[in-house]
Parts: C-alpha cells; structure tokens; sequence
C-alpha cells in the first residue's frame, strides 16, 4: 500500500513538474510551481520526512511562487511606464 503511495506522488511530481516546464505565461508558470511545491511537500511527507515537507511547503508553494508574481508585475508595469515615456 504504501509504495502505491509513493508511486503515485512520483507521478504527481513528475506530470506538475513537466507542466511547469511546458507553459510559457510566466504568471501561470509561477501557479503551476505552486502546485509542484505542494506536490512535492506530500511526497516528502509520505517518504516520512515531515520537517522537510513543511518547509517544501512553506518555501516551494507559497513563497517562491509569490515573489515570481511580484516580479513579473514590476517588470511589466516598468515596460509599460517606458513604452510611454515616463521616469
């Protein structure tokens, strides 16, 4: 039972990871990570390592893909204001 378990996760990971290799809208991209992180985090918890599951967790779908989406929100609105001529 427990290496379906496994199995499964393994296959979670690999289909969201090549999810977020294959779209291209970085806002999406940053989404689909998001996913990945949790996935991730479940494999690492069904391997019996919580403490880096939660920190997956914390790290890889909350934080990394929130700073991708303010990036991409700066860099589109500064190549917006210099499309228009602005400071």
């Amino acid at each position: 039972m427990a290496e379906a378990v496994i199995v499964v996760a393994l296959l979670l990971v690999a289909v969201s990871a090549t999810a977020a290799v294959a779209v291209r809208d970085p806002v999406r991209q940053s989404l689909v990570l998001a996913v990945l992180g949790v996935v991730l985090a479940v494999l690492f918890t069904v391997l019996q390592a919580p403490d880096v599951g939660l920190s997956q967790l914390a790290v890889g779908s909350a934080l990394t893909p929130l700073l991708l989406l303010l990036t991409v929100r700066k860099v589109r609105r500064r190549g917006r204001r210099d499309k228009e001529g602005g400071p």
